[in-house]
């Protein structure tokens, strides 16, 4: 058990924590939510010992083994990828090499020798002769290939560092693991293997993610940070969402009898428990809910942001047509032969195995950058609006944030007053000192809010979206989900949020470098569809 004891943090009259008392439990995966700066990754800190609390203590049980996911990919430059993972087990590493050395002086006694044998023993015990092989299987789950394995760190990408730092915290079974956004660089597949991994995983877990899907593949309880304390609550973040949700229309709804009102909430608890998954970990979560008391289930007092898109008209039959599409950077083919149209009620979701990909082909129908060969033509209704991957072009003249907006109301709009534009950021949760903040300060996610709000001035038809959710909290990517399914143009959009994908996409087309996968089915289907992985092989293969 890990606890956390009257903590306190303040910087100067700023207090995070105030006198914070919970106790996190074996058995248990507690998804960590709250707003950007609430405080949940210097939690996670304060827990690993990171950060010394103002006032209060962390207790954690004797002989237990805390491991944190570290976020510095230059800590370890100078060691290999296999070696970087045993690290992960300091108490096995330091053992390792304490026997080793002993072997190798020529001056050692028969004390040392002695001693050296009761390392063997305590090293066997922590399964130390089967570590290299175990750590390698934990690389080869997070897509590393065997002969990485002995390259040093510094001389491979920064989206491989990250998994080998996730191997490292993953390594030797330990009883308490902190994970502060462990989804960040990982691809949906090895998203996937870490879901399996932490649904069965019997010790204590703490995570930090803002991707829904995998909080609620994973988690018992939801830890939630909100006004300088936290709350456990039992259920996955869905629960979590939907229970307090429910409890606040509850609230609202004064003339519902109050009979009625408990039976809604017991059936709601019904319903998700039935839901249960087939992991240990949803079988715990089956049975917590089963536990729950209805006066467990609070209102939620986050404040969601307003998205609307509210298209001017409908789209015509002709939306967009694509031909021959082609693309390199660097001499490297990203896509080719890129050909296809668009239908009517089309929400279409863009996969590839380069990211860059997507990104320089939604830049291409954007006209912001030329393929190499072919050519788009956009249909004669189309308004569309852009929510790029990188926005820093956007906020280079650091205007006032009125006045950063104003630059772009579309020329039908003819009284865009100080009003009028005060309601787009009002939607994106801005108010009065936000307003006069200059934007070349703004943060990445109230960059992105911007983004938004200029999007929604555009009254669009066609929306494209790349990582929308980028930068986001929780509050704003429920928002922008809902947003999307409810949007009656069409969407075209790559995320790595796997609910979003899920919940939006009706088209899913893939870019590789030998053309497209196009196929009319969900996201789900699309990934657990054999003939389509087949085929994914095919067009990725040298």
């Amino acid at each position: 058990m890990i606890s956390a004891r009257n903590i306190t943090l303040a910087y100067g009259k700023r207090v995070l924590f105030d006198e914070v008392n919970i106790n996190f439990i074996k058995g248990n995966c507690y998804g960590v939510i709250g707003a950007n700066g609430a405080g949940k990754s210097t939690f996670l800190k304060i827990l690993s010992g990171e950060i010394e609390p103002t006032k209060g203590s962390v207790e954690i049980t004797p002989g237990e083994r805390l491991s944190f996911l570290k976020q510095n990919q230059f800590e370890f430059d100078n060691e290999t990828v296999l070696n970087t993972v045993l690290m992960g087990h300091k108490k096995m590493w330091e053992i390792m090499h304490e026997k080793d050395a002993i072997y190798m002086n020529p001056d050692a006694t028969e004390d040392d020798f002695m001693h050296a044998s009761h390392l063997e023993a305590e090293f066997g015990e922590m399964g130390g002769y089967e570590a290299e092989s175990n750590a390698a299987a934990f690389l080869s789950g997070l897509g590393i290939k065997d002969d990485l394995h002995q390259t040093q760190m510094k001389d491979i990408p920064s989206n491989m560092k990250v998994r080998v730092l996730l191997a490292q915290a993953l390594f030797g079974n330990p009883d308490i693991l902190l994970l502060d956004e462990p989804t960040n660089g990982l691809d949906i597949e090895t998203i996937g293997w870490l879901e399996n991994f932490l649904a069965d995983y019997e010790n204590i877990v703490l995570v930090v993610s803002h991707d829904r899907h995998f909080l609620d593949a994973v988690c018992t309880h939801v830890a939630d940070v909100d006004r300088q304390k936290i709350k456990i609550y039992t259920g996955n973040y869905s629960f979590w969402y939907e229970s307090s949700q429910l409890m606040a229309r509850q609230i609202a709804d004064k003339n519902k009898k109050m009979e009625d009102k408990r039976k809604d909430l017991l059936d709601f608890i019904a319903r998700f428990s039935a839901n249960a998954s087939k992991s240990k970990q949803a079988t715990s979560r089956k049975k917590a809910l089963e536990k729950l008391t209805i006066e467990e289930i609070e209102p939620s007092n986050r404040r969601y942001p307003g998205i609307i898109f509210q298209p001017l008209r409908e789209v015509g039959n002709q939306i967009l047509n694509i031909e021959n599409l082609k693309k390199s950077v660097d001499e490297k083919l990203l896509f080719d032969k890129i050909t296809f149209d668009i239908k009517k009620g089309e929400k279409i979701a863009f996969l590839s195995k380069n990211p860059l990909a997507i990104s320089y082909f939604f830049d291409i129908i954007n006209n912001e950058s030329n393929a190499d060969s072919g050519k788009f033509e956009w249909g004669t209704t189309i308004t569309k609006a852009y929510l790029p991957i990188e926005n820093g072009k956007y906020f280079k003249e650091g205007l006032p944030m009125l006045d950063w907006l104003r630059q772009f109301v579309p020329p039908n709009i003819t009284d865009a007053d100080e009003p009028f534009l005060r309601g787009f950021f009002g939607k994106m949760l801005f108010s009065g000192d936000d307003l006069s903040k200059k934007t070349n300060v703004l943060s990445g996610g109230e960059k992105v809010r911007c983004m938004v709000s200029r999007m929604m001035l555009q009254n669009p038809n066609v929306i494209i979206l790349d990582q929308p959710t980028n930068h986001l909290d929780l509050e704003s990517i429920q928002a922008f989900n809902e947003s999307c399914i409810n949007f009656p143009g069409i969407v075209l959009f790559t995320s790595h949020d796997h609910t979003f994908m899920q919940t939006v996409a009706n088209r899913i087309i893939e870019l590789t470098p030998k053309g497209i996968i196009d196929r009319l089915m969900t996201f789900d289907e699309y990934m657990s569809d054999e003939r389509v992985k087949l085929l994914r092989e095919e067009m990725y293969s040298e």
